[in-house]
C-alpha cells in the first residue's frame, strides 16, 4: 500500500525553496526592524520605507549590502538621503546609490 502522505503536494514548497526561504527570512525580518528603529523619525521613514519596498526581492549578496548601510551612522545617512551632502565615492556602493535616488525621489529632490 503507497503511502499518500510522503508525497509533496504542489502547494508545498520543495527542500530546496524551503531552505532558501529559512535561511534569508530572519535575515530580512531583522533588516525590516533594523530599518525602521533607527533613532531618529526621518530615518525612520526613509530607510525603513526603502528597506520594507525592497527587502523581499534582495540576494544574499544585497542583504549584506544592506546591512553594511545600517551599520553607518544616521547624521552621514540622513545627509545623503536628503541631499544635504553629497556621497562619498568611497561609500556608494550600489545598493546606497539606490536608496539615495529613492529616497530623494521620495523628498522631491
Amino acid at each position: 500500500m503507497q503511502d499518500n502522505f510522503t508525497q509533496t503536494s504542489p502547494l508545498q514548497p520543495t527542500p530546496e525553496t524551503t531552505a532558501g526561504e529559512d535561511t534569508l527570512a530572519p535575515r530580512r525580518r531583522r533588516l525590516r526592524f533594523r530599518a525602521q528603529h533607527r533613532g531618529t523619525f526621518e530615518t525612520d521613514i526613509l530607510i525603513g520605507g526603502f528597506v520594507d519596498e525592497q527587502v523581499d526581492s534582495l540576494n544574499e549578496q544585497e542583504l549584506t549590502d544592506m546591512e553594511a548601510i545600517l551599520e553607518m551612522p544616521d547624521p552621514d545617512l540622513t545627509d545623503w538621503l536628503f541631499g544635504r551632502l553629497p556621497l562619498p565615492e568611497e561609500k556608494a556602493t550600489p545598493m546606497l546609490r539606490r536608496m539615495v535616488a529613492s529616497c530623494r525621489a521620495r523628498c522631491g529632490h
